[in-house]
């Protein structure tokens, strides 16, 4: 079987733009959704799920676990606090945001280097301090990292408000935040983007500054990668190529009938 993802999506429904870890063409490989009932932002901010929230997102992991999913990632980077509850749920590998990744994006320059992480708000990361510790070996709040905040970047305001992101309009101000970032502190040496709603705009803030930026979508390659067959050397012909089409999908699909009165929406 071909490698494929599975996201465990908040019960969020709003029109993703490609590049968006809920638009399945952000992807080379097939891409399966499940949709947590009740799951909203202000609980997944929060850290902390009501019960019944919680067995609906155990059963969530479960399925894409059965699906034969080769990896778990989440469509929301406060989901990392349900890092730890995901992984004991499945033997796949849990990456439930970029954050994951920022280990070695972190050994991999000097002390006295930089990297650049940049959020939907700059003062969300805070709370996840002690967690990001925990769970990836490192500090946020060292002076080798820069966190820097988009809550006020020209119409990237859609995002909070559940509405279609212009992208076009959001891109030129991503950069430009990029860029003064980097003239204020010219040790930065990459850029990981943490929000998932970021990485629309990797491309052009790599472009602009000559930096690697890396994201949610580059931190699910990563991991898919491991379960790819590599076509220039080694063993051939040992898994299935992905025929290119990803599954239909529509919000909320999978839930269960008696599980559609929990939707928020």
């Amino acid at each position: 079987m071909a490698g494929s993802l599975g996201v465990i999506r908040l019960d969020y429904d709003y029109p993703p733009a490609p590049g968006d870890i809920d638009h399945p063409f952000s992807f080379a490989y097939d891409v399966f959704y499940r949709v947590v009932p009740g799951l909203t932002f202000e609980i997944c901010q929060a850290g902390a799920m009501p019960a019944d929230v919680e067995a609906r997102f155990v059963e969530k992991v479960q399925e894409l676990d059965a699906l034969g999913v080769s990896g778990i990632t989440g469509d929301c980077g406060f989901m990392m606090y349900f890092q730890a509850l995901a992984r004991r749920h499945t033997k796949k590998p849990v990456f439930m945001s970029a954050l994951a990744v920022l280990p070695a994006v972190t050994c991999a320059y000097a002390p006295s280097e930089k990297v650049a992480i940049f959020t939907a708000n700059g003062r969300s990361l805070e709370p996840m301090r002690a967690l990001i510790r925990d769970e990836c070996g490192v500090d946020t709040q060292e002076e080798r990292y820069v966190v820097v905040g988009c809550e006020d970047v020209p119409h990237f305001d859609a995002v909070a408000k559940g509405e279609k992101v212009d992208t076009e309009k959001v891109q030129p101000g991503i950069v430009a935040r990029a860029e003064a970032v980097l003239a204020a502190e010219p040790r930065i040496r990459a850029i990981l983007m943490e929000c998932t709603e970021l990485p629309p705009y990797s491309d052009a803030v790599r472009a602009a500054t000559g930096l690697p930026v890396y994201d949610a979508i580059t931190a699910c390659n990563f991991f898919l990668e491991g379960f790819q067959d590599n076509e220039r050397f080694g063993l051939q012909g040992w898994v299935e190529d992905w025929d290119g089409r990803q599954d239909p999908y529509e919000f909320g699909q999978h839930v269960k009938v008696s599980n559609r009165k929990h939707l928020v929406n």
